[in-house]
């Protein structure tokens, strides 16, 4: 049966559960609350910390980090291609979802049970605050963070840019652990941006007192990298660029040398790492993992080479044959099935290459680098230009640029939005920021369906983000049981 926020995922709500990740590779099994005993269920910090943990192992599911978010992003801004319909969530590059089929609703049940988990974690340490407990601070601030995460990640697959029609509609704020009987309608995209803003300032305020590296969670300098992407999105560039400039001033994070680039994928928790969510034997998606999805066909037994780096992507890459970024990619030609010779599979959650994973039992449980330093950089440059400082835009995105020695590097004067954007794909290809860029940007996305005979009719060979189906449908099951929003589904699908 389907999640829904009104009925099922609300009852969630009220259930925290307690089987959680405590390391990479030991699982701590605790049976969930109730909603009897869900006031009592965080009393001290070790009911905190595995609370936390047992949000992120829900995000590490394929519907929602593990593999889908990812996946979406790159499928739909044009830096994927696909050989063959059928294969498996090709939905994604066609663009076929209707309110009943092909809806991805467990991007809206999953992302809104994370929710709910955090919810109840606030709802209990805000109780025992008002009780003079105030030792749970720092969870609480990170819970907000999470939570942040949660509500910008809805509001990217259900709601219009920002900075295209902040007065549509964006998703259902719940705020609290509410009644099975909540129906919550949706809010606009503005109101669903100020609370994320919302729930970073106060996160981060919550956790400036510990300023250390927690790995594998989303720790104060975590929830500043989170603000510098949110605040980007909504052009708010002196924002992105002041929480960009603490991360990078704070010399807890360093740049990888293009020497040592390929060889991150293949560590946990590195020097670039800023959010990542650990994954193990037990969240191992194996077959159906993302590094699985991009492997080449026939590599492994099952692999079908279900996504390919596009045409488009392969030539913008292409611009230097030495870029260090081409090492993630195959080594050699390939046949996609029988007849077709292609260089386009990604193996960065492979650990690389030669398939090596990330120091665990399985290669394809690697863990999935959310955010890393090399973002905030190009943040920042793309910060900077917009606030006139060309100067440091071109001397931050050079940083990065170092990746490809034989590209001129920027200067104040030629610095420029395509440049950085370019960049941005070249650097970020796989992890789930394509899509996002180019609709934030009001730029067209080209598909390079004319790499295979793919018939595609739920879209055009390009599009720009006054198509109504850049934005998923509201699940039909979610609209049958919450009244509330049942004249608020995505115009598109109506």
């Amino acid at each position: 049966m389907m999640t829904t926020i009104s009925k099922n995922t609300l009852i969630a709500a009220m259930l925290l559960t307690m089987t959680a990740l405590t390391s990479c590779s030991d699982f701590l099994n605790r049976e969930p609350t109730n909603s009897s005993d869900a006031e009592d269920a965080i009393a001290t910090t070790r009911d905190a910390e595995v609370a936390i943990n047992g949000i992120m192992n829900k995000m590490s599911a394929s519907t929602y980090y593990g593999r889908n978010m990812l996946l979406y992003a790159d499928a739909k801004g044009g830096d994927l291609t696909i050989y063959a319909n059928g294969r498996g969530n090709d939905n994604l590059y066609t663009f076929n979802h209707t309110p009943t089929s092909g809806t991805y609703s467990g991007f809206w049940s999953q992302i809104y049970d994370c929710v709910m988990q955090a919810n109840n974690l606030i709802d209990n340490i805000d109780r025992l605050q008002a009780e003079g407990n105030t030792a749970l601070n720092y969870y609480k601030g990170e819970a907000l963070s999470l939570r942040a995460l949660f509500y910008f990640d809805l509001v990217r697959l259900y709601g219009l840019p920002y900075n295209y029609n902040k007065a549509s509609y964006g998703v259902p704020l719940v705020l609290n652990t509410l009644d099975a009987s909540a129906q919550p309608e949706r809010a606009t995209v503005e109101k669903t941006y100020q609370q994320i803003v919302s729930d970073l300032t106060e996160g981060q305020k919550l956790m400036a007192n510990d300023k250390s590296l927690h790995h594998g969670y989303l720790d104060y300098y975590g929830n500043l990298a989170l603000q510098a992407r949110v605040k980007l999105y909504m052009n708010d560039y002196d924002g992105a660029l002041k929480a960009a400039k603490e991360i990078i001033g704070s010399d807890k994070y360093k740049l990888y040398e293009p020497e040592e680039w390929c060889a991150s994928w293949s560590r946990q928790y590195g020097s670039e790492s800023i959010f990542e969510i650990g994954i193990d034997t037990q969240t191992d998606l194996e077959t159906s993992s993302l590094g699985f999805y991009y492997m080449r066909y026939g590599q492994k037994k099952g692999a079908m080479g279900w996504f390919l780096a596009s045409d488009y992507f392969l030539n913008r890459l292409g611009a230097d044959a030495t870029d260090v970024r081409w090492g993630v990619m195959d080594n050699d030609e390939y046949w996609v099935d029988t007849n077709t010779e292609r260089k386009g599979a990604c193996y960065k959650y492979m650990g690389g290459t030669n398939l090596d994973g990330d120091g665990k039992e399985t290669a394809t449980a690697v863990n999935i680098k959310v955010i890393r330093l090399s973002e905030i950089y190009l943040i920042a440059a793309e910060a900077a230009l917009h606030t006139g400082d060309s100067d440091a835009a071109a001397t931050w995105l050079n940083k990065i640029r170092r990746r490809a020695p034989q590209l001129a590097p920027a200067t104040k004067d030629d610095v420029s939005d395509d440049m950085i954007m370019d960049e941005r794909s070249k650097e970020l290809f796989g992890e789930g920021q394509r899509f996002f860029d180019m609709m934030r940007t009001g730029r067209t996305v080209e598909y390079n369906d004319d790499f295979a005979d793919v018939p595609v009719t739920h879209r055009t060979k390009s599009v720009d983000r006054t198509f109504g189906g850049i934005v998923l449908p509201i699940p039909q099951d979610e609209i049958n049981t919450n009244s509330a929003i049942a004249g608020q589904q995505n115009e598109y699908y109506k």
